[in-house]
């Protein structure tokens, strides 16, 4: 029982190998499902979700957390599958939110530039200029995005326990490289292992509900136990503190909740 992420840039088979891989095994596979899931919880249109999650950041978003505020949604969302186990996830960022987790898989994959180009022209019918500027936007996206939001670049090879290039290898060796590698020892699911990836779920859950009144809220889980931090003027610690406990009551599997509100700037 394992959980696996595969990254992969625009039109690299990553898809096809996640799915081929979760048939094998018999996982769940998950992509989009999360955006639309994310957007039922939490009542935002999917359209947003999608482009917070595709986009770079840009400097409005750094002002008003808008971006920050749909990334905790989706982060939420998806963690609430993986902590069942036997998930394969296909789709951007999936590999930044389990983090520490031992049974998590994570997979890059990669694909020659002239094999990306022609997916394009076939799918699109545009030339290949067209094809090769399309790519390569789409990949410098997704880099500011890592880089902007959480400094990672999602080229760096030390990111992943598995890097696959499609060329000599195929889709279908792939597949049996990734379901090979999950099976062995170190990839299982444990007790510990278990509860750290509910505890990512539960913290993620938290602040997806705390964010909007505390955009820089920080929150970390612990076996039921929250711990909360963020910062208010002096003059409204109080206030936010009690928002935040309440809000925190609606959350199931918490059953204690530490909240810390620092000052912000004196009256």
């Amino acid at each position: 029982m394992s959980v696996i992420t595969i990254s992969r840039g625009s039109y690299s088979y990553g898809m096809a190998i996640a799915e081929k891989v979760a048939q094998r095994l018999n996982y769940e596979c998950i992509a989009r499902d999360v955006l639309l899931e994310a957007s039922k919880e939490f009542n935002i249109p999917e359209i947003k979700l999608f482009r917070a999650i595709k986009g770079a950041p840009s400097i409005l978003d750094r002002f008003t957390y808008g971006k920050q505020k749909y990334v905790a949604y989706i982060e939420a969302a998806l963690l609430n599958h993986l902590k069942r186990d036997n998930v394969v996830y296909h789709g951007f960022a999936g590999h930044f939110f389990v983090r520490g987790v031992s049974h998590v898989l994570k997979v890059r994959i990669l694909a020659d530039l002239e094999a990306r180009i022609k997916l394009v022209m076939e799918r699109d019918g545009i030339s290949r200029k067209e094809a090769l500027r399309f790519i390569k936007g789409l990949d410098a996206e997704r880099r500011k995005w890592s880089q902007g939001l959480y400094g990672i670049d999602t080229a760096d090879a030390s990111l992943y326990d598995l890097v696959i290039h499609i060329r000599k290898i195929t889709v279908d060796d792939a597949a049996d490289i990734i379901c090979d590698t999950v099976r062995l020892k170190q990839f299982q699911t444990t007790s510990e292992s278990q509860q750290a990836m509910d505890d990512l779920a539960l913290a993620a859950e938290a602040k997806a509900v705390l964010i909007s009144m505390a955009p820089d809220v920080q929150v970390s889980a612990q076996k039921g136990v929250v711990s909360v931090q963020t910062r208010a003027p002096r003059s409204a610690e109080m206030a936010l503190t009690q928002e935040i406990r309440k809000a925190l009551k609606a959350v199931p599997g918490i059953r204690e909740a530490r909240v810390h509100v620092l000052s912000a700037s004196p009256d």
